[in-house]
């Protein structure tokens, strides 16, 4: 499973989503769309033309890709196997 985590410098609910995944131990890629015009123009792909952050993409191991919009916990727990503590 490999985890994007597209984000800004200025985002508090980046921060939270990226906290998060390092405490329960999940491993991520970040891309911070403020800084990295490519970043940008990935994000827009995946998401549709969405330009709010975070935008989480999870893709499995069989291709698919789940996409989480904003802080989503319980969405979160669900895609990645993790539970709430």
């Amino acid at each position: 499973m490999k985890i994007t985590v597209y984000s800004s410098t200025t985002c508090p609910y980046c921060g939270m989503l990226k906290d998060y995944l390092e405490n329960k131990g999940v491993s991520y890629n970040e891309r911070l769309i403020d800084q990295d015009d490519k970043a940008k123009e990935d994000m827009l792909i995946d998401s549709g033309g969405f330009m709010g952050v975070p935008f989480t993409v999870v893709e499995k191991e069989d291709g698919t890709k789940e996409i989480i919009i904003g802080f989503d916990q319980g969405k979160l727990d669900n895609v990645i196997g993790v539970k709430y503590q």
